[in-house]
Order: C-alpha cells, then sequence, then structure tokens
C-alpha cells in the first residue's frame, strides 16, 4: 500500500480494544473489524469501536482563530465550522473543580489584572521547572473564578478576537460535557470531544490531581468507555498510564519537540528524551497503553535554520508499524505560524498559504490535525480526499 493510499482511507478506525488491533485496522487491513468487535477493552468493554473520519480535523481549544480560546463560543463555533472533535484542556480550582484553560496561569487568557480584589493573588510559582508570574487557577475557588471574563490570549497577532472579551466565563469541564450533551441530543450525533490534563505532575504535588476527578466527570456522563467519543491525551505518560487503569476511553501520549523531556520524566529521573520516545521501542512502549501520539508538527516535517520544510522522518509509518494514531499540532493560518515555505507578503498576522501547508503535512499519512481555523482544516482535508 502506498503511502498516500494509507492517507486516503475515508476513515480510520480508532479502537479503544488495544493498540495492536487498533494499529491493523487504522491501516485498512482486512478483517480487523471482527477481530475488534471480539476483542475486549482495557476496561473491559466488548465490541466497541469509534470511527473518525480521515483525516480528521481537531479544533484546538475550539476556533481560537476566531474566538477567545476554551469558551463555549469558541467550541460552539467549532462544532458548528463542522470540526470533528473539539480540545479541552484542563486545570483544577483551589476547591477541586476541572475548568477549560490552556494554563493555570490566567494572567493573557482572562480579565483578572482588571479585578482589584484579586490583586494580592498575583504570585510567582516555577511550574514545570519554569518560573512564571501571575495569577493562577489553584489560587481560586470556582466561584471567585466565575467572576472573571474570558479574553483573547495573543491580541498582537488576533485583533479581531478582541471583540469577543469578557463576553463568556472560564467554562467547567462538567459544563462543556452538558454542552455537549445538549448538542448531540439537538443534532442527532455524539459530539466528540479531546481531553488533555495540563501539568498532571505538579498539580499531584499539591493535592489537586487531575485524572480521580476527571474519571469521575467521565463516568457520570458516560464518555468512560472504549466506544465513548472521546479521547483523552497527556504530554506526561503517566498521566495516560494512570486514566488506562480508571476509564476504557481511548488515549494519546502528547510529544513536545525533539530532545525535550517529558514532565513526570524529570521529576522521576527517567532519563529518556522524546526522541527515545518517537524511536521504534518508544513507539512500542506507548503502544502498551495508549492508541496514539500527538506530536508536534516538526517531529513529522522538521523545519531547517530558515524555517522552511525539510525531509519527512520515519514517525508516521513508524508508529502505523506499532498501530498508533498520529494527530500532530497545531496548524494556524498565519504566516507567523507557517513553515517559511508557505508564508505569503510581510504581514505576520496575514494569512499564508494555509492549504498548500495542510496538503504537505496531509501527505505524510497523519490521521488527523490539530488546528485553531477548523473550515480551513475541513476544506483542506476535502481537497486532499478528493485528489
Amino acid at each position: 500500500m502506498t503511502e498516500r493510499a494509507q492517507a486516503n482511507p475515508g476513515r480510520r478506525t480508532v479502537l479503544g480494544a488495544g493498540a495492536a488491533v487498533l494499529g491493523a485496522a487504522a491501516l485498512g487491513l482486512p478483517g480487523t473489524a471482527d477481530a475488534a468487535e471480539r476483542s475486549g477493552g482495557h476496561g473491559g468493554d466488548h465490541g466497541s469501536r469509534l470511527d473518525l473520519p480521515v483525516p480528521t480535523v481537531i479544533g484546538h481549544r475550539g476556533t481560537s482563530g476566531y474566538r477567545p480560546e476554551h469558551t463555549l463560543g469558541s467550541y460552539q463555533l467549532a462544532l458548528d465550522m463542522g470540526a470533528h472533535i473539539i480540545e479541552q484542556d484542563l486545570v483544577p480550582t483551589k476547591d477541586g473543580h476541572l475548568v477549560c484553560r490552556h494554563e493555570n496561569d490566567i494572567t493573557a487568557t482572562t480579565d483578572v489584572s482588571a479585578h482589584p480584589e484579586f490583586a494580592g493573588r498575583r504570585t510567582t510559582k516555577k511550574v514545570d521547572g519554569v518560573s512564571l508570574t501571575g495569577w493562577f487557577t489553584e489560587d481560586f475557588t470556582l466561584a471567585e473564578l466565575k467572576t472573571l471574563r474570558a479574553k483573547e490570549r495573543i491580541p498582537g497577532n488576533r485583533q479581531k478576537n478582541t471583540l469577543y472579551d469578557g463576553r463568556w466565563e472560564v467554562p467547567t469541564f462538567e459544563e462543556v460535557l452538558q454542552w455537549a450533551d445538549r448538542e448531540g441530543r439537538r443534532r442527532g450525533k455524539q459530539i466528540w470531544l479531546y481531553v488533555e490534563t495540563k501539568h498532571p505532575t505538579y498539580f499531584r504535588g499539591l493535592g489537586l490531581g487531575l485524572e480521580e476527578p476527571l474519571a469521575k466527570l467521565l463516568r457520570r456522563y458516560n464518555r468512560h468507555r472504549t466506544q465513548s467519543p472521546l479521547i483523552l491525551q497527556s504530554f506526561e505518560p503517566s498521566s495516560i498510564q494512570r486514566l488506562s487503569k480508571l476509564v476504557a476511553s481511548p488515549s494519546v501520549v502528547l510529544l513536545s519537540g525533539a530532545g525535550s523531556r517529558p514532565w513526570d520524566f524529570v521529576a522521576t529521573g527517567d532519563p529518556r528524551t522524546v526522541d527515545d520516545l518517537v524511536a521504534p521501542a518508544g513507539l512500542k512502549w506507548i503502544a502498551s497503553f495508549a492508541q496514539g501520539i500527538g506530536p508536534t508538527l516538526d517531529l513529522i516535517i522538521p523545519k531547517d535554520a530558515s524555517g522552511r520544510l525539510t525531509t519527512p522522518t520515519s514517525l508516521v509509518q513508524d508508529a502505523h508499524a506499532e498501530g498508533l494514531i498520529l494527530h500532530p499540532y497545531t496548524m494556524r493560518n498565519e504566516n507567523s505560524f507557517l513553515p517559511a515555505d508557505f508564508r505569503r507578503g510581510t504581514d505576520p498576522n496575514a494569512y499564508g498559504d494555509a492549504f498548500g501547508a495542510f496538503r504537505t503535512y496531509f501527505a505524510t499519512g497523519i490521521d488527523g490535525i490539530f488546528s485553531d481555523n477548523p473550515d480551513t482544516a475541513l476544506l483542506a482535508a476535502e481537497d486532499f480526499t478528493k485528489n
């Protein structure tokens, strides 16, 4: 089978019935659907599989190219645009509620600095080895956090998004689950969610472990099974391992840049780096407890010193050989975020040739992609599957 054929089967099966079965089905090999139906998931479910279009378009933090990220407005627009999955990042409040923020530092994504009653909460912390000064979710109760309003994180790049500053609250994950259920009933189909645990080792050290309350919510809203329309993700493999013992939902290990180390590896003295994890032995280890990987796009096609794309690595083929799906991150339409090959003009905030970049990444055989602009990604995916 050619790489092009692998990249374009129409739908690729994501299974919660074990990575070995997943891999065969994901590559479109014959006779695997029946095997998947007979296989039990790691949560004890049988006969379950989840089908997603390929390439899968994941609404990154909702539609963060058009609305302030991680708001119900951003999620709703992603759904209305047709994104196949909508992403949430989870961090805890002081009283243990899970809320949707990309980071626990809410300085740039809320109007907290404009609240004089919280001026004394500004502090400096070290999160995963990085010193940060600002306001942090773990220092606020949910009731306090609900007095804040979300705003655009990068107004210099996305000035138009500032129109919506102050319009939406910081949502709890439970509110998102309720929203997804309502929309599912209204539309007559399941709404897919892609859920990341942020800084799980850091929060566990504060007595605010993420996995147990997350699993409790997933069970409450019946999204804990192998066939549930939800994928779990984390940059810390141990968080995915912990979750796999609590729920049967499919899961993905996120991978940062080459040479970096997951923070749980740093904390426990594990010497492995991302380079080790993308090697065949590392991918085989990931496949023993997860169903996919979410690598940075540079691990798929590295860039040279000028920011231009070079030769694709073997990661797609190597991951597929271990039965893993690949959902790399993140495509954005603006010149400043695109490879130099696809920038147009001199305005860093103007749109470049995003369609050309999508086409290049899809041609590597990836199973899907995170995008701030799901409408662009969907059109690009449609173009790709037609050719």
